[in-house]
């Protein structure tokens, strides 16, 4: 039915809400005869501030409406609008006013008391305000990926290998800062057969992907075994004992540590962050609590590495996390230097250094020797990375 009077697009709400009142307005009328259609109004309930706004016969709404209406934006064509709690169908041209015609209509009668007896539903606008604050609230559980990003093919004097490089990535967030390495097969078969004699157990259905005497270089063999290396990987890692253990760490990070702790040795700086960087991310990703003897080790050398080249801010940021992952460890051996380097280094920069002042302070008083324990740098020298 075409309306006859055009006004300014509404909200959808209001659109509900005209269509409805015209409806129980022109029933109402035939059912009662001369029954004002103030009374109609005045049993009508105001829920949503929203539609106060609005003129003309916007002051109430009885029947809240449970769908989807569907507007088209072209004059000469009309859409079915349909509601789920009616069983009635109303033609909606463009965004114009609907009119009721009871005399059009005599073919889909009405049951008057079919909208007085319909059950409380939230609105339209309602019900997606809702979703949206649930999607908002809705935790979504986390994992670790492993994809096989590359393999390329690598030549050694007479001999060649396929070189596997893999990315670490959290799922159910987007995850800007994946971890990287860099592994072949060789590497991965060792993992396989030390994990299978330790674990031989929880190995036993672990699948791996054999060597081959021929044909190990064509994209067939190397997309297999990329989707295999994948597999394997998410398995292992799927087991709490296993990927704790030395020969797992030692897959993963444990080879950077060592780089990193003998390029800083060495004076080798920039070099030695860049390894640095790459194990604690490996780090945050396989460990989330990162609060093991190779965390604090790791935050050591970035802080005595950007100290180092005069990167005094960036220093500062990792010692301040390493003092908070250590909140609750008083006794760590790494404590008492952590809390003297974050001093200096907040004096440096212009930070707060006054909790650290404060900590070390009670250190003091528990009777702990300040001045027995080495620098972070003094540590990592020494310390022998296992």
């Amino acid at each position: 039915r075409r309306c006859k009077e055009k006004w300014v697009v509404r909200p959808l709400v209001s659109m509900a809400s005209k269509i409805l009142h015209r409806i129980r307005h022109t029933i109402v009328k035939k059912d009662t005869g001369e029954r004002e259609v103030e009374e109609l109004d005045a049993d009508v309930v105001e829920e949503f501030p929203e539609t106060s706004e609005l003129v003309d016969d916007t002051d109430g709404l009885s029947t809240h409406l449970s769908g989807t209406l569907t507007f088209t934006s072209d004059g000469d064509e009309e859409e079915d609008v349909t509601y789920e709690s009616l069983e009635d169908k109303c033609d909606v041209e463009g965004c114009k006013e609907l009119s009721y015609n009871p005399e059009e209509s005599s073919n889909e009668e009405i049951d008057p008391g079919l909208l007085e007896k319909q059950p409380e539903r939230p609105l339209l606008t309602r019900q997606l305000q809702e979703f949206w604050r649930k999607s908002q609230t809705r935790s979504i559980p986390e994992r670790l990926l492993f994809e096989v990003i590359s393999a390329s093919v690598v030549r050694d004097g007479s001999s060649k290998y396929v070189l596997y490089t893999i990315y670490l990535i959290k799922s159910g967030q987007f995850d800007k800062t994946p971890a990287i390495i860099s592994r072949r097969y060789s590497d991965f078969e060792k993992l396989n057969r030390r994990l299978r004699r330790l674990y031989r157990y929880d190995m036993h259905d672990v699948a791996f992907p054999r060597k081959k005497l021929h044909r190990n270089f064509t994209a067939d063999t190397i997309a297999k075994r990329s989707r295999a290396f994948e597999q394997f990987l998410s398995h292992v890692y799927s087991f709490p004992e296993i990927r704790r253990c030395r020969e797992f760490l030692e897959f993963f990070y444990l080879q950077d540590l060592q780089g990193a702790q003998q390029l800083m040795c060495t004076g080798l700086y920039r070099e030695a962050i860049a390894m640095w960087n790459n194990a604690w991310l490996l780090q945050t990703k396989l460990h989330p609590a990162n609060n093991g003897k190779h965390a604090f080790l790791t935050l050591a050398g970035l802080v005595v590495c950007h100290q180092e080249l005069d990167r005094l801010e960036e220093a500062q940021l990792y010692c301040d996390q390493a003092l908070r992952l250590l909140e609750t460890q008083d006794s760590h051996p790494l404590l008492i230097s952590f809390l003297q380097a974050h001093i200096h280094l907040s004096w440096k920069v212009g930070k707060d250094k006054r909790q650290s002042e404060a900590r070390l302070q009670s250190q003091r008083e528990a009777g702990v020797n300040i001045q027995q324990f080495p620098t972070l740098k003094e540590y990592l020298i020494k310390e022998t990375l296992t």
